[in-house]
């Protein structure tokens, strides 16, 4: 499953992170990487961005840029 598809307030380990050139090297550079725990804290009422909470602190995102991280939920496999 991608980040964009974590319901809020769920929890996933990230498995691998998408993308290519500037955005990758950019949401790697903010802590975005794999064996990272995130959680999904609030998703805007037009559903873009999302706000995620990672390594201490909250991130906001597009959802366009969340398609491109995979995520394992807690407790569950990756389907």
């Amino acid at each position: 499953m991608t980040l964009d598809q974590l319901p809020i307030g769920k929890t996933a380990t990230i498995v691998s992170v998408g993308g290519e050139g500037m955005l990758r090297c950019r949401l790697l550079d903010m802590g975005v990487i794999p064996r990272t725990k995130v959680t999904i804290k609030k998703i805007a009422p037009l559903g873009d961005p999302i706000e995620i909470y990672l390594r201490g602190y909250e991130l906001t995102l597009r959802i366009e840029d969340a398609k491109n991280i995979e995520v394992r939920p807690e407790g569950g496999s990756d389907k």
